[in-house]
């Protein structure tokens, strides 16, 4: 359909590639052609629009055969409009000029000429075929005479159609009458089938004996051979009772040997351990004994010593400590200092030497006044 809008009075129209328009203003052809765009005046123009591409027409008809049975026609027709003016001067394409559609129903017109023409040639090729022809032939029969007859209809040409292929793709009979013609095919093929299960079941049975008779062939030689193994058996089971006695016997005598040796091995190294046990002990007595030996004359040598170094440091702190008090004694002597407040002075010494250890002393004026009065050689008084 054409594009058509609107612009103060006038009318502008874009048509497709597809479709030829042809435009009359007054009775004067003014635009011829597919895809055109123009302005045009809507009260004084006459605008058609043939479409030009290629249509597929389906179409569905029932036919009788010559054995007078029914059939159902399933085609498609492809057609085009070869000649747009011959088209459009026989068929009215016409459009509104302000919404583009068309005016008639060129297209359904073109439809019903195409189906009732293929339709008759049709009718006609099946009304001289019999019904079991035509559905193994029908199909291209029909559809050969429905392009020829297309072909030659004078009509077409005249109203610029141009037809370009036609198929038909199906040709079936009432369901009834289908039904009833499958029923042979059917029945012969449930036959092939049926012979073909009763072949199976007979091959079966055959198998069957077969495999019967080769289980009882089988179980026959197992039986057989079960008393073979029997046999077999008890002469291994005598022979292996005998090599196991003699086995044991050899294992028995190998054993006693074997203990007579252990036990001779082992007095021999109980012997052997027990003398290399007593020089040993003997060794560790002797070494014993030397090294207590040493120990104590060592111990004695190291007392004697310690004895004499403590007799000598005595000796020598006696000796010091005398020359020191001589030399105090002397000190004090020659220092004009009675002779009892440095006896008394020396008592003390002593008595603080031979005294616990004390922490502290508290001294008040009054003793400290008269000790050093004391040691000065005079009267309190004058120590204050």
């Amino acid at each position: 359909m054409a594009d058509i809008t609107r612009r103060l009075g006038w009318r502008h129209l874009r048509g497709a590639p597809t479709a030829h328009i042809r435009h009359h203003r007054s009775g004067t052809l003014v635009h011829d052609g597919p895809g055109l765009s123009f302005w045009f005046r809507p009260l004084t123009a006459a605008l058609s629009e043939v479409p030009v591409d290629d249509r597929e027409l389906a179409m569905t008809f029932h036919a009788r055969t010559s054995d007078f049975q029914d059939v159902a026609v399933q085609a498609t027709v492809t057609y085009r409009i070869a000649d747009p003016a011959v088209a459009a001067a026989r068929l009215d394409f016409s459009i509104d000029p302000d919404t583009g559609a068309f005016r008639g129903t060129p297209l359904e017109q073109l439809g019903t000429l195409l189906t009732e023409t293929a339709q008759q040639h049709a009718l006609d090729v099946l009304a001289r075929t019999p019904l079991s022809a035509a559905l193994v032939d029908g199909v291209a029969a029909v559809r050969e005479r429905v392009a020829v007859g297309l072909g030659a209809e004078p009509r077409l040409p005249a109203t610029g159609i141009e037809v370009v292929a036609v198929r038909v793709m199906a040709l079936r009979p009432e369901p009834e009458v289908e039904r009833a013609l499958r029923t042979p095919a059917r029945e012969q093929i449930q036959q092939e089938a049926d012979r073909a299960t009763y072949e199976r079941r007979a091959v079966a049975v055959e198998r069957e004996r077969t495999i019967a008779e080769n289980e009882l062939a089988s179980r026959i030689e197992l039986a057989r051979r079960e008393e073979q193994l029997v046999e077999q058996r008890g002469t291994n089971a005598r022979r292996e009772a005998e090599e196991q006695a003699a086995a044991d016997a050899v294992r028995a005598q190998a054993e006693a040997a074997r203990s007579v040796k252990l036990a001779e091995a082992e007095a021999a190294r109980s012997v052997k351990l027990a003398e290399a046990e007593a020089a040993r002990t003997l060794k560790l007595t002797e070494a014993e004994a030397a090294r207590t030996l040493q120990l104590a004359e060592a111990e004695a040598a190291r007392a004697e010593r310690v004895a004499r170094a403590e007799a000598e440091g005595a000796r020598e702190v006696g000796e010091a400590r005398a020359q020191a008090q001589a030399a105090w004694l002397r000190v004090h002597a020659e220092a004009g200092i009675d002779g009892t407040a440095t006896l008394r002075a020396l008592t003390a010494t002593r008595l603080a030497e031979n005294l616990p250890r004390i922490d502290s002393v508290t001294v008040s004026p009054d003793v400290l006044t008269g000790l050093l009065a004391k040691l000065g050689g005079g009267p309190p008084e004058a120590a204050r």
